[in-house]
């Protein structure tokens, strides 16, 4: 027995001394050796190849690229588009020497035998990760598909919609009891219900929803919307309401507050209105819902706007003189309509005077500054004419050697 096992244990050491022994050390560390040497001249030869075809590279992307617009914007010029293609290209180069180095250092490690298992171990940090993404993806394609179809279907459902948002805007398709202008705010709310419904079948598709740091993050995310958007989500609501409500349109003129003029945008969030001084004031739609508007361009279409204004006259002029002085001025001012015709009234019957007040019709509701102006010219023009003088009878006790308050072409 004791022949039989030396016989074991010199095969051993015999093996152990072939694996292990100083001359396949020597031999082992010439070959790890050569493979550094090899793997330096392959980076190098790597690095200086792609140098030299870099300029190459360069010149023929310059020739190949065009800008890339959209509409009237351009997304990306010749010269970013090079940028891009150079990062690209680094990108290739940094890809072959890692690709050189993972080839390497395993075959570096297996020439030793103590470190042979780390060969294993360090192509499985680099595979492992890699089978099973493929593996995800592969699983993942059914789910994919999925997806797909149901957007394909919301997208075509809200094609659809579109082509009959704008039939109705164009008036070419007409609804009983639902405007034009109606038509826009509604196909929006009704996108922003689909992509809602989508988003709802989509969501428990996706790749890890039900996680928990996935359903953190929206909490976190809904939560963040809700907090800091209650003044947007206001405004919204009173645009939304307002755009049913039809107070005004685009182009009218319009009263919030202290604020006369042009309404030249409606969007969710705020109204904007031009004053006859070419000042844009913006105002949010929440304010606006809450504050009384006037709209002279809805009278002006329907009835008319009845611009008026008033004089106070001694009682020593008669009233049908007046009566006669403030129309015929008022048919003589442009932009005042003859039918209905303009009519005048005593507001009041003072102590020293008396308040006429003439009123007349027009739809030029977007001169009605002018229209006022004209309207006070034509009324001193013609009290002047009649020698009527347009002053409160106060003066008279004070009046000494004051003359008559006209011009001189109109003093009799």
């Amino acid at each position: 027995m004791a022949g039989e096992y030396a016989g074991l244990i010199e095969a051993k050491v015999h093996s152990m001394q072939q694996d292990y022994g100083l001359r396949q050390r020597l031999f082992d560390l010439l070959m790890a050796c050569g493979l550094v040497a090899a793997l330096i001249v392959c980076l190098l030869l790597t690095v200086r190849l792609f140098a030299r075809f870099r300029r190459r590279f360069m010149v023929w992307s310059l020739r190949r690229l065009h800008p890339i617009v959209l509409k009237d914007y351009e997304f990306l010029n010749i010269h970013r588009q090079g940028i891009i293609a150079m990062s690209v290209y680094r990108g290739l180069l940094w890809f072959f020497m890692l690709l050189q180095l993972m080839v390497a250092i395993p075959l570096l490690f297996s020439i030793f035998p103590e470190t042979e298992t780390l060969t294993i171990t360090l192509l499985g940090y680099v595979w492992n990760p890699f089978r099973e993404i493929v593996l995800s993806v592969v699983g993942y394609i059914p789910k994919l598909f999925q997806i797909i179809v149901i957007w394909l279907c919301f997208h075509y459902l809200l094609r659809l919609l579109r082509y009959f948002t704008r039939e109705i805007e164009s008036e070419r398709l007409k609804i009983d009891g639902f405007y034009a202008d109606w038509a826009q705010p509604t196909y929006l709310i009704l996108r922003v219900l689909l992509y809602s419904l989508m988003l709802v079948m989509i969501w428990p598709l996706l790749p890890s929803s039900n996680s928990q740091i996935f359903q953190g993050v929206s909490v976190f995310i809904g939560l963040v919307l809700s907090l800091g958007s209650t003044s947007i989500v206001g405004n919204v609501i009173a645009g939304l309401v307002m755009t049913y409500m039809r107070p005004f349109r685009l182009g009218d003129y319009i009263q919030v507050g202290d604020t006369v003029g042009e309404v030249i945008e409606k969007s969710v969030l705020v109204t904007r209105i031009r004053t006859r001084k070419n000042e844009v004031v913006t105002i949010q739609n929440s304010s606006l819902m809450g504050s009384q508007t006037s709209n002279f361009s809805l009278s002006a279409r329907n009835y008319g706007i009845i611009v008026h204004t008033k004089v106070t006259i001694g009682y020593d002029v008669p009233w049908k003189q007046i009566k006669e002085i403030m129309e015929s001025a008022a048919l003589a001012t442009p932009g005042i309509r003859h039918t209905p015709r303009p009519f005048m009234q005593i507001t009041a019957l003072n102590d020293f005077y008396v308040e006429y007040e003439i009123n007349a019709y027009t739809t030029d509701a977007e001169h009605l500054p002018a229209v006022y102006s004209e309207l006070h010219a034509n009324i001193l023009r013609r009290f002047f004419e009649e020698g009527v003088e347009i002053m409160s009878p106060h003066i008279f006790a004070h009046r000494q050697d004051l003359g008559v308050q006209m011009p001189d072409e109109y003093k009799k």
